[in-house]
């Protein structure tokens, strides 16, 4: 028996939208990950890029437990000298919740030439209005969040 392996000429590329309301912003960075990868589709080949594009909708009501909105940093490097800046997800989420949801779903994806290309078929907004009705994207539920 053979392995499958997708070809760039074989892959078909849907559109999912993502609400991201009440939801644990792991768990969304999880669902988006594994849409953006293509572990969702029979047809998975780990060092092709076969995923989809996905559209995380209300990111400002994405959901931090525990003392994370305090405790949590962001820290990053400008690349000049005693440019070492942090930022808590408090702030983070309450002035640009879109890049706290890219930063999870970045940090879940690949780190080589094929993870940044996936990356870039990510399109996040920070309430219900996005502007690819045209694309026809699919409802996608989160996976594992309990009610």
């Amino acid at each position: 028996m053979k392995t499958y392996m997708a070809k760039p000429a074989d892959i078909q590329r849907k559109w999912f939208v993502v609400d991201a309301t009440d939801k644990p912003l792991g768990r969304v960075a999880t669902t988006v990950a594994d849409i953006l990868t293509g572990k969702v589709k029979p047809t998975y080949t780990p060092h092709a890029d076969n995923g989809d594009f996905v559209i995380v909708i209300n990111s400002d009501k994405v959901k931090l437990t525990g003392n994370k909105l305090v405790d949590k940093k962001h820290i990053w490097h400008t690349g000049y000298v005693g440019g070492l800046k942090e930022v808590d997800y408090g702030t983070l989420m309450r002035e640009n919740s879109p890049k706290a949801m890219e930063l999870a779903v970045k940090g879940m994806l690949p780190k080589n030439s094929v993870g940044r290309k996936q990356f870039t078929r990510l399109h996040v907004y920070k309430d219900e209005k996005h502007g690819h009705d045209a694309q026809k994207p699919e409802a996608v539920e989160v996976k594992g969040v309990r009610r």
